[in-house]
């Protein structure tokens, strides 16, 4: 089943609920205008749906090839990635200045949706080159950036994040690859990296790989970590590629999911190359302030993640709908002259609207969280600014969370919906749990993005930003209460989701207030309960974009403007409320009882 970009769906979140009029009205975007938006739109789906799609499948029985340090990807990436580079796709929201096309990230990331679910694996390579290119623009020297970012942003050159380690994973402070200063300011590298995302391939003319190595006289921990540009190819003073550097591609490592991405591990200093022992890298910003500007590339990476999420979801449940509905097995419960299409059968109806909700509702609260990105970064008001920059800060780790984990329910309720055929390969759903399996471990696993969520979200701020969305989310179900007494057609169906969101934000508030009486005295029970904490908070989130977007719907059909798109988008907001909603009550729960669970929880891992 092919694929095809949800533009209807993303333009209803972009204009109705992630306000995109405010943003394009904000400083910097005066020239982009919502017709513009419109043809981006377009031509990124006609894009990613003729060029990027069909590789999902090559990209997955192809797997990219290791031969002697050298590594050629999947039939067709390579073309494709030419096609994405001349499309300028690679510049869409960064700078202006750097020869990028400065568009908001509110449209940036429905286009980098629609890349992932046409292919995870190509995906991957513009997601880090982004974050490198992200990082550079912030903390980087001004001939960094004009060296490093230009023909990156042009698509001739990718990026990659060097952490990972084999005795270092997520505890960066055992990373021990070393940079030694040189007499003229560069630093000799060497150390192992793993897991490293398009590390080597044959798409692009170089690759800049960003890295964290310690100084010899570097502090112990975290606090001694610096960050570093090893170019594969070194940079001449006119812009031309000179000496291949002192990092080789030893191995491809052999994955559950996302095959045509080249996993290296990569080696620095190792004698390879044509400048002796020992990769020649410059350091970004100052020594021993590593960690912090590569939280800058990693923030941006981990949204992306979220989006990744988002995307796979999008494509397992067309892929599920499409053979659900031409899929014909058993006999109607009300009876019937033949077997009917499995997508009549209530329980298969369940799990595709669980699919949908899940989607949708992963969807409207990403592109709210990039609409308060903009607003932070843009806004000609310095508190405005502020307040939407704690609001994104707040909504990262849920969006990163909350849409890589539900992408692995989506993804295997599609195996389902699928039945046997879906344990076979052939029939493609199997590919997507696969591929989505990565997604809630790498930027940073989602026990990660939990305990940073309720240690600097929740606790730091005094819950802040949560009680103000409390608030938010109340104002809602006020509306959604107004809104019955005044329509005669779908009044019970808002009804339903008045009643389960209210309930789904007292049970938010309740565990938004253990998280803070307990903060001091029992540390470890909080923090059992931090993945059940963000994902509560996605969860209703989520229902509240949902709830949102059902009184749209509402407001359209009152006034006689209703389509089968507005019916379908109300009837997946009801579902919501109806099945997916109450799970906020059982999280808060195993929260708030926390005190007792964690007394025993230490006994999980004895013999």
């Amino acid at each position: 089943m092919s694929y095809r970009a949800p533009t209807q769906d993303i333009r209803f979140v972009l204009k109705e609920l992630a306000g995109l009029k405010s943003v394009l009205a904000l400083p910097g975007f005066e020239e982009v205008s919502e017709d513009l938006v419109d043809a981006v739109l377009e031509e990124n789906a006609r894009f990613v749906e003729q060029a990027i799609a069909p590789l999902n499948r090559a990209g997955d029985t192809s797997p990219s090839q290791w031969t002697d340090g050298q590594v050629t990807t999947s039939p067709g990436f390579k073309n494709a990635f030419h096609e994405f580079a001349q499309g300028g796709w690679q510049g869409l929201q960064h700078e202006q200045e750097w020869g990028g096309q400065g568009l908001p990230k509110l449209v940036g990331a429905p286009a980098s949706e629609n890349m992932n679910a046409a292919s995870l694996a190509f995906s991957l390579c513009p997601l880090l080159t982004d974050g490198v290119i992200e990082a550079l623009t912030a903390v980087g020297t001004h001939d960094q950036q004009s060296r490093f970012i230009p023909p990156m942003l042009e698509g001739r050159w990718t990026g990659t994040m060097n952490l990972t380690e084999p005795q270092a994973g997520s505890d960066l402070a055992q990373i021990a690859t070393r940079a030694v200063r040189q007499d003229d300011g560069s630093y000799r590298l060497s150390g192992q990296k793993i897991f490293i995302t398009y590390g080597e391939h044959d798409m692009a003319e170089n690759i800049v790989h960003l890295v964290l190595a310690r100084t010899p006289d570097a502090p112990k921990g975290v606090k001694g970590i610096s960050l570093f540009i090893v170019p594969k190819f070194l940079v001449n003073e006119d812009g031309t590629l000179g000496q291949r550097n002192d990092v080789w591609c030893a191995s491809l490592e052999h994955k559950l999911g996302i095959h045509g991405s080249p996993t290296a591990v990569l080696l620095y200093g190792s004698g390879k190359g044509d400048v002796g022992e020992g990769a020649i890298g410059y350091v970004v910003g100052e020594e021993n302030r590593g960690l912090e500007y590569m939280f800058i590339m990693m923030n941006a990476a981990r949204y992306a993640v979220g989006v990744q999420g988002i995307a796979v979801s999008e494509r397992a449940l067309q892929h599920a709908v499409a053979y659900a509905d031409e899929r014909r097995q058993g006999q109607a419960l009300e009876g019937s002259a033949g077997p009917v299409a499995i997508s009549d059968h209530p329980d298969v109806q369940r799990m595709l609207l669980s699919m949908r909700a899940l989607t949708e509702g992963g969807r409207a609260l990403a592109y709210v969280a990039a609409a308060a990105c903009d607003s932070s970064r843009r806004h000609s008001d310095a508190a405005v600014r502020a307040q939407n920059k704690a609001l994104y800060e707040y909504l990262v780790p849920i969006v990163k969370g909350f849409s890589t984990e539900s992408s692995i329910e989506v993804a295997s309720l599609g195996v389902q919906v699928h039945g046997g055929m879906g344990f076979i390969e052939e029939t493609g759903a199997a590919q997507f749990y696969r591929d989505a399996r990565i997604l809630p471990i790498y930027e940073g696993t989602t026990a990660i993005q939990a305990n940073d969520f309720v240690g600097r979200k929740i606790i730091r701020d005094g819950g802040a930003v949560a009680k103000a969305l409390s608030s938010e989310m109340r104002s809602v179900v006020a509306q959604l209460e107004d809104a019955c007494a005044k329509v005669a057609t779908d009044a019970d169906g808002l009804a339903l989701i008045a009643r389960r969101l209210n309930a789904a934000i007292d049970a938010y508030d309740k565990a938004t207030a253990f998280t803070l009486a307990n903060a001091q005295s029992s540390i470890r029970a909080v923090f059992l309960g931090s993945v059940p904490y963000l994902m509560l908070a996605g969860t209703v989130h989520a229902g509240w974009q949902l709830a949102r977007a059902a009184l749209v719907c509402s407001q359209k059909a009152d006034a006689g403007q209703g389509t089968a798109f507005y019916t379908q988008k109300l009837a997946t907001s009801i579902f919501y409320a109806a099945h997916i909603l109450p799970r906020a009550e059982s999280l808060s729960a195993s929260i708030v009882e926390g005190n007792v669970a964690s007394r025993y929880a230490a006994t999980a891992g004895t013999a």
